[in-house]
């Protein structure tokens, strides 16, 4: 099977613990000049032999996200490889990938969204865990990944984000295994 390029995205990731809510905050706030986007989303995962698939509903949101992405599981900024597509009956989707693949888990959160040209900042609230902190520095063809992490290196720098609040993998990784449900 060919993969068209094209439909492959490449952004530079970090996923950190909040250990001062209130201050990264007022500091992402600071930097985008926004108070950001705020939506709740839950992100249904399911058993695949390769990355991770995921299907996202988002509470005002009418149409489905399937995500599909591959990364490393290591702490620091990462190189991420997806593709995702907009599903306009999520339901019946949800329904077929549950049934033929399996539910590996749900995530669910409250998402701030912000933005600084190419770069997403989430800080999320997810149930179960607490909160977090995210950078997506998404790279343009002519980016190389280490460009990406300079930029992430330098809005953790202003945020006060230090490499020990860092966390590998994703947030259905840290969830306690007897809370997920095994259907949905």
């Amino acid at each position: 099977m060919n993969v068209n390029s094209e439909d492959v995205h490449r952004n530079i990731e970090i996923k950190a613990k909040i250990r001062d809510y209130d201050k990264i905050m007022a500091g992402v706030q600071a930097m985008c000049s926004s108070h950001g986007e705020v939506m709740k989303q839950e992100d249904v995962f399911f058993n695949v032999p390769n990355g991770r698939l995921k299907l996202r509903k988002r509470s005002d949101y009418s149409v489905y996200e399937l995500i599909y992405y591959e990364r490393p599981d290591t702490e620091g900024p990462k190189l991420s490889l997806y593709s995702k597509c907009n599903i306009p009956h999520g339901e019946d989707l949800l329904n077929v990938l549950a049934m033929s693949l399996g539910v590996k888990g749900i995530v669910k959160k409250t998402r701030h969204l912000f933005l600084i040209e190419h770069t997403r900042i989430h800080v999320d609230d997810v149930e179960g865990l607490g909160k977090y902190f995210e950078i997506e520095v998404c790279l343009t063809k002519d980016q190389t990944p280490e460009d990406g992490e300079k930029i992430a290196e330098i809005i953790m720098e202003k945020l006060g984000i230090h490499h020990s609040d860092l966390v590998t993998g994703a947030y259905l990784d840290h969830l306690p295994k007897s809370s997920q449900p095994t259907e949905v």
